[in-house]
């Protein structure tokens, strides 16, 4: 069988997939109350990074499921990168992961099974990193290549961190920079240097594991992770679940290396202004703020950073769990404050 690139079977790549936040919005309209469960701790009212469901006073279950369509060529790096995406929204909700569902949508007429294995076994080998096995799944086919995982993970029903819990004067934390989507972008078009191809990989497939290291700390007020919506998207869902506002300084975000000078020649995905037309109206980007800067931080991420909201004094403690498990990026970006929500940018 001829094999053909992996990202020219897709329309899309990686979170860059997800529908637009304002369509997205308007499909699923409003949640206007909480579901009748009492013991549904997290559902579907504030947008966060998983559903809990409290199983007794010691424990709760947290379950989530991701897919995308490939994002790089290798099948390996394409399987490693949708797991570790799919694992990273227990680590965001301050869980453990137990155990992953393989869900796979393959053109069978397109690709070989040697190809499609590969894809699994990337998969697999991130699992294997998170002390999780791949029980089961359901596979397809499709038009399109498409992997992920339905991944379910636990947590102390007091140590469920969610995006909707911030306080006025919380510190923001961003663990990993920003550029996925631009490097993604950049490979798309054949223009991506083996240097930009290595950073790509690296960053997506590193495990936010340190999310169950920071639960536990009192001064985690909320947190999340920044996919495919980008860094803006996903901070207006902290400041719409907390009725906060935030304020973001440019020069403080952490930018990865071969993704700035990409980002600076215009080239990104099309979520970017997918993104924008959504949420635009709800950010206030400073008059001297170039556009790319403005792009750079709506740019659709792929297994990105985890954003922490945490009190002033704990952000050292913070900082430390990040590098100690290196996450050498990570840096503290700006400031949760009272005000209606919107986020504005320096």
């Amino acid at each position: 069988m001829s094999e053909v690139r992996l990202t020219g079977l897709s329309h899309g790549g990686g979170c860059g997939c997800k529908i637009a936040p304002a369509l997205l919005q308007e499909i699923l309209g409003v949640a206007k109350e909480k579901l009748p469960f009492p013991d549904l701790m997290v559902g579907t009212e504030t947008s966060d990074d998983a559903a809990v469901y409290r199983l007794n006073d010691e424990q709760a279950i947290i379950a989530t499921t991701d897919f995308f369509m490939p994002i790089v060529d290798d099948p390996f790096d394409f399987g490693r990168i949708a797991a570790t995406n799919a694992i990273s929204d227990i680590y965001a909700m301050g869980g453990t992961p137990i155990m992953a569902l393989a869900i796979v949508g393959m053109p069978i007429d397109k690709l070989s099974p040697e190809t499609i294995r590969k894809i699994l076994q990337g998969g697999e080998a991130v699992c294997r990193d998170a002390g999780i096995p791949i029980a089961g799944g359901h596979s397809i086919d499709s038009q399109e290549p498409i992997y992920g995982l339905v991944a379910l993970g636990i947590v102390h029903p007091k140590l469920v961190k969610k995006n909707s819990a911030a306080r006025d004067g919380d510190v923001l934390i961003l663990g990993k920079g920003l550029g996925v989507g631009v490097l993604a972008a950049a490979l798309k078009k054949e223009i991506l240097s083996d240097a930009g191809y290595q950073q790509l990989v690296t960053t997506t497939t590193k495990l936010n594991k340190v999310g169950s290291q920071l639960a536990p700390i009192a001064g985690v007020h909320a947190l999340t992770d920044v996919t495919g919506f980008g860094l803006l998207g996903h901070l207006l869902e902290i400041c719409r679940g907390s009725g906060l506002s935030a304020q973001v300084n440019f020069d403080q975000v952490p930018v990865l290396s071969e993704a700035l000078p990409l980002a600076q020649q215009g080239i990104g995905p099309g979520a970017i202004g997918r993104n924008l037309a959504s949420y635009g109206h709800a950010v206030d980007f400073a008059p001297t703020l170039e556009e790319w800067k403005q792009r750079l931080l709506a740019d659709a991420q792929t297994s990105g950073g985890l954003l922490v909201a945490v009190a002033p004094e704990s952000v050292e403690e913070v900082l430390a769990r990040f590098r100690e498990t290196g996450f050498t990026q990570a840096a503290v970006i700006g400031r949760m404050q009272q005000g209606a929500p919107r986020v504005s940018v320096q």
